[in-house]
């Protein structure tokens, strides 16, 4: 039985890799993954007992430097051919440039413009979860798109049951914030106009939603849990990669890619 998210995560990502042929490979890589971050996570726990509590404004270097070569062979030794060769040759450049590396990643909101940019970020994950949860989000009244905790635009959105229907929120795909989000409403222009937004699901995944904007032609998929209450959000969107090749080939790009870069 799972115990922690983290374990919870990784059972679903065995469940639809055995369901799913197409996505096995990536959701493979991401078990291997998650079972780093999750070790990352619980050493961040045993630290911040014995020092100052993590500023959300920079990393906490010394710690991120010493666990950042196991993730890199990880990544070399169980990720995809494209991301396993730029790991490979960020455990062979030279270490004093990974602080930097490291420190952008942390502060650029922007999504990363090559390979290299969303491995360092998946490595960060765990680090921003942490430092999130230690830093309590005041959401009364917040009505933004990006989120309230590191600014990012998110990278995909869950319904919930709420009454008769479905309360509509945005998850960050990087610190894991969440927060409630109009349901009618194009995060990444603001458009409201229903006869713009477009909604689109395939027979093979039903409660995954292609929500798509005519006005700013960008899309986000959304984890529908009214219609199938044990997925988890962030493993079913990496896992539904045929949805984002949908979209792309109908003239949507991607509201922000998950930390896999897809």
């Amino acid at each position: 039985m799972a115990h922690t998210a983290w374990q919870q995560r990784i059972r679903r990502a065995e469940h639809l890799a055995a369901q799913h042929p197409f996505a096995a490979e990536i959701l493979a890589f991401y078990i291997h993954a998650a079972r780093f971050q999750e070790g990352l996570y619980q050493r961040l726990e045993r630290s911040s007992t014995r020092k100052n509590p993590f500023s959300p404004l920079e990393p906490d270097l010394p710690e991120l430097l010493a666990s950042f070569p196991s993730f890199l062979a990880v990544a070399e030794d169980k990720a995809p051919a494209r991301l396993a060769q730029v790991a490979h040759d960020l455990c062979n450049s030279h270490s004093n440039s990974w602080s930097d590396m490291l420190t952008h990643c942390w502060t650029n909101i922007d999504s990363p413009a090559d390979p290299q940019g969303f491995l360092v970020l998946a490595f960060l994950q765990p680090y921003a979860e942490f430092v999130r949860s230690r830093n309590p989000l005041q959401l009364d009244g917040y009505t933004l798109s990006l989120c309230p905790f590191c600014n990012r635009k998110p990278a995909l959105g869950v319904l919930r049951q709420q009454g008769d229907g479905g309360r509509r929120s945005l998850l960050c795909g990087f610190c894991l914030a969440e927060w409630a989000f109009r349901r009618v409403v194009c995060p990444g222009c603001g458009q409201e106009d229903h006869t713009k937004l477009p909604v689109y699901t395939a027979e093979e995944l039903p409660h995954i939603r292609v929500e798509c904007c005519d006005a700013c032609h960008t899309y986000i998929k959304s984890i529908d849990l009214t219609k199938n209450g044990l997925a988890d959000p962030l493993v079913d969107e990496l896992a539904s990669v045929p949805l984002d090749l949908w979209a792309q080939e109908h003239g949507y790009a991607k509201l922000h890619p998950n930390l896999l870069g897809m």
